[in-house]
């Protein structure tokens, strides 16, 4: 199935039968979050929350990709991963 909206790629990945990488995982939620909020205006999580701070570094490395970038490239990335993980 090749999703052609970010809810049908959200849905895609709820059928993934192994978990993507920790580096696919991140850049799934950098691009959901740019796709759904736009540029990350959030405090820089504390220096030893590693987890938070891995993900606020990976929306923001996206700052200036407009909403409909980051929805395109979130759902080619599901598409991608799809034929990995189903």
């Amino acid at each position: 199935m090749k999703p052609t909206t970010l809810e049908e790629a959200i849905a895609l990945t709820e059928k993934f039968t192994t978990r993507p990488t920790n580096e696919e995982l991140l850049r799934l939620y950098g691009l959901y979050k740019q796709a759904t909020e736009g540029d990350n205006k959030e405090e820089r999580p504390g220096g030893f929350d590693f987890k938070a701070a891995a993900k606020y570094n990976a929306w923001l490395i996206l700052k200036g990709k407009s909403k409909e970038e980051a929805t395109q490239a979130y759902v080619d990335l599901v598409e991608e991963l799809s034929k990995k993980y189903i």
